[in-house]
């Protein structure tokens, strides 16, 4: 797999669980109780940095810096069809 490079768009499958799923969330499944959902968000961020090997630095829309390992298995490359639908979605650096 390609390292990941300053600039580099990535999508970031985040797990939730709540009482009522947002428009976004896809992978619904009710809790055995059925009073939560348990869900999947995706999360559109921007590389901005490599501080060591194994781990990138990501920027959130709202500016927040988060480090992430690289062989997260919730993390991956935006292909090229992703960054053209969902542009406005990634953070500008």
């Amino acid at each position: 797999m390609k390292p990941f490079v300053v600039g580099d768009r990535v999508i970031y499958s985040m797990p939730k669980v709540s009482p009522n799923p947002g428009p976004h969330a896809h992978a619904v499944h009710p809790s055995i109780r059925g009073e939560f959902y348990d869900y999947v968000v995706d999360k559109f961020w921007t590389v901005t940095g490599t501080p060591s090997a194994g781990q990138i630095q990501i920027t959130t829309r709202r500016g927040k810096t988060r480090t992430l390992r690289t062989d997260d298995p919730r993390l991956r490359r935006a292909s090229w069809l992703q960054r053209l639908l969902y542009r406005r979605r990634f953070p500008a650096v």
